[in-house]
């Protein structure tokens, strides 16, 4: 299995918020311009623009930006290291993380969103067959 995927299923998929997946999954499906690759977040997350609302994100990003409520680059800057710190705890690898983000960064825009559409459609299907 390719590492992007294990870091996903081990880390990833089990600290994401349900709604965060729901938005996310959304996104991919719709490409929305919303989601995007290279930064966490756009506005980029520099101190000097830590109150500003956020105008687009990455994976992690958006899941808490349109599945968590959060508004501002800090607030979802915070949820993308607090995601990635989890992630890394589960997968017993300090920046295991970097497998999925690198992915995530580096494939073609189409490949990435029909590979990991894919992995949060699973997710989402387990988490509704575990209630």
């Amino acid at each position: 299995m390719e590492s992007w995927r294990e870091v996903w299923r081990g880390g990833f998929a089990k600290v994401l918020p349900t709604a965060g997946l729901e938005a996310l999954a959304k996104a991919l499906r719709d490409d929305d311009t919303r989601l995007i690759q290279g930064s966490t977040t756009a506005p980029p997350p520099l101190m000097c623009v830590q109150d500003w609302p956020v105008e687009a994100a990455c994976l992690l990003g958006f899941c808490g930006w349109q599945g968590a409520g959060l508004e501002t680059v800090g607030e979802v800057e915070e949820f993308f290291a607090k995601a990635c710190f989890d992630a890394d705890q589960l997968l017993g690898e300090p920046a295991g993380c970097r497998w999925l983000l690198n992915w995530y960064d580096d494939t073609p825009r189409d490949r990435m969103r029909a590979d990991l559409l894919g992995e949060v459609e699973a997710t989402l299907a387990e988490r509704a067959a575990a209630v």
